[in-house]
């Protein structure tokens, strides 16, 4: 079984190809203008050019640029959608070689899926006349990538390792991650904008421990 090496360049190439994934999707859904293809370009051009100077891997370059020339064809949904989706995959190819298909598909969607619920939620301030059901998918993603990751990560011997202290680090970080999901989940039930005003800062702190959750994990995989 393929022995995950945790590095910088894996971390941030999980992060920007689940960004770019979670771009697409949303692109797809055609409920956004193109400000918010703007904004998700930019982004996954931030973090995918920062993975491309980590890995020195000219993939992450083509595909940080694949997602900027998605920004520029933002109006466009199909064209948007396609490269978003190129630059997705391109960037999971950076992942790959560090941590292995499985792992970094589950970290991806994982950390793409709660990434791109707080961008959108923020979206709200712009147009407050978003559907709900868009934040809801992502977090129903999110949920599905955090107990897909938790099962891979414990299938790799993530429970299994000699060190205590990190195996009750990464149980804390995964229950508050999935604490912050499902809270997210139940604001959105909330009728006024309010719920969508907590949802998008829970969903802050939700990056944040998704983040421990999936750096934490993937040290006890390699035996850091």
């Amino acid at each position: 079984m393929h022995q995950v090496e945790v590095t910088p360049a894996l971390v941030l190439a999980m992060w920007s190809s689940g960004l770019a994934g979670a771009a697409a999707l949303v692109s797809s859904w055609r409920i956004v203008g193109p400000g918010y293809g703007w904004l998700a370009a930019g982004v996954v051009g931030i973090v995918g050019g920062a993975t491309a100077a980590a890995a020195g891997s000219a993939l992450g370059v083509v595909a940080s640029l694949a997602a900027l020339a998605a920004g520029f064809l933002a109006r466009n949904h199909l064209a948007a959608t396609v490269l978003f989706a190129l630059s997705a995959l391109g960037l999971l190819g950076v992942a790959v070689p560090d941590g292995g298909i499985v792992p970094s598909i589950t970290g991806a969607v994982f950390l793409g899926a709660i990434t791109a619920e707080m961008m959108l939620g923020h979206w709200f301030l712009v147009d407050p006349r978003l559907p709900r059901w868009a934040l809801q998918r992502l977090d129903l993603i999110a949920g599905a990538g955090l107990i897909a990751d938790i099962i891979v990560l414990a299938a790799l011997g993530a429970f299994t390792a000699d060190d205590g202290v990190m195996i009750a680090a990464l149980v804390a970080l995964g229950a508050m991650t999935a604490l912050l999901v499902a809270a997210v989940w139940f604001s959105l039930r909330e009728t006024g904008y309010s719920g969508v005003m907590a949802a998008t800062g829970l969903s802050y702190l939700g990056v944040l421990t998704a983040l421990g959750t999936a750096v934490v994990g993937r040290m006890l995989v390699a035996g850091l």
